[in-house]
């Protein structure tokens, strides 16, 4: 048997600037403001599953994601879509197939809302 175990701990997104990423994650997660940076560089977003850490100390424009590496979950991709919206986030495209869109981070990382 393995000692690796079949799942995802941990997904590290790289930003320039960890406080202001925590507030912008924290914001359309609907989850309260501030919180402790670690170390200078890391902040851990309190998730459901999966964690989401965000790391100042890997950033590089180069680096940033430019396909998604993960989608968040919704229940109702509308309501997603328009929420993004309206908090002026780049949606970088229309809602796909009723199921998913794609948008990006202050930082120009492109990730997913994928309806579940």
């Amino acid at each position: 048997m393995s000692p690796i175990l079949n799942r995802i701990g941990t997904v590290f997104i790289p930003v320039s600037n960890v406080e202001r990423a925590r507030d912008w994650y924290c914001d359309i997660l609907g989850l309260p403001a501030g919180g402790e940076i670690l170390f200078g560089h890391l902040f851990i977003i309190p998730m459901t599953g999966t964690r989401i850490v965000l790391d100042s100390k890997i950033y590089a424009e180069e680096h940033t994601f430019k396909v998604p590496a993960f989608h968040f979950d919704t229940h109702n991709i509308e309501k997603a879509y328009a929420f993004m919206q309206s908090k002026n986030v780049n949606i970088t495209t229309p809602i796909e197939h009723d199921h998913w869109f794609n948008f990006q981070d202050p930082d120009g990382n492109t990730l997913m809302v994928c309806k579940c």
